[in-house]
């Protein structure tokens, strides 16, 4: 009897191809992907600590004026949907808005199923980076994201040639910069440790030399 046989892998770049996944697999994967962002976002709000993007802002936006953090992010999301739709598609634009409006709820209910009150900074923040950026990665890998910055770095390196990565990054120092005036330099400090952790994950698991996504 003959061994199965494998999916064919190109021999110009050892890709193998891409798979499409079935609606419970992605449903499992939104599910798993979004309850690590979470928790990471508990051990970040537990140590005072922030984020990059859409979700750095609405930290700022809660430790500035005390409103919900889920609410805030969710919010903040709805400008970028349309860019979504416009240059990844219909199923792209459902799952990231999914997987917003689970993140929204998550954050929403988890204080009143535990609190994160006693946590080092520089744990928060390490460990909060690699929920994180696990996290994301579970949804890139299901066409699947959290909105905000990310998909509006995308569409200015389509249209206008600027690198997403250069976009995300400046976005993420702004975002640093203005936490200096709530937040405690050390604090902010970690939240910057987190945010090289998360993107270290994500360059390491999740290249187009590696991976197809689509």
């Amino acid at each position: 009897m003959s061994a199965p046989s494998l999916p064919p892998v190109s021999p110009a770049n050892n890709i193998a191809p891409s798979m499409n996944h079935s609606i419970v697999e992605d449903l499992v994967a939104l599910m798993v992907g979004v309850l690590m962002i979470g928790l990471a976002i508990s051990l970040d709000t537990g140590a005072g600590l922030l984020n990059g993007g859409v979700s750095g802002t609405a930290f700022l936006v809660h430790y500035a004026t005390g409103i919900n953090y889920g609410a805030a992010f969710f919010v903040l999301n709805l400008p970028f949907y349309w860019l979504a739709l416009k240059r990844l598609g219909i199923g792209f634009t459902v799952k990231t808005f999914a997987a917003v409006a689970l993140l929204s709820l998550v954050t929403g209910f988890s204080p009143a199923v535990f609190r994160i009150q006693d946590i080092h900074p520089a744990y928060a923040g390490i460990l909060g980076g690699v929920l994180m950026g696990t996290g994301v990665l579970v949804l890139f890998r299901h066409k699947a994201s959290l909105g905000g910055v990310g998909i509006a770095a995308v569409y200015l390196q389509e249209s206008r040639g600027w690198r997403a990565g250069h976009v995300q990054m400046a976005v993420d120092v702004l975002i640093a910069l203005a936490a200096l005036f709530v937040a405690d330099p050390i604090r902010v400090f970690w939240s910057a440790v987190g945010l090289v952790v998360l993107n270290v994950i994500l360059s390491l698991n999740h290249r187009t030399d590696r991976y197809r996504t689509a």
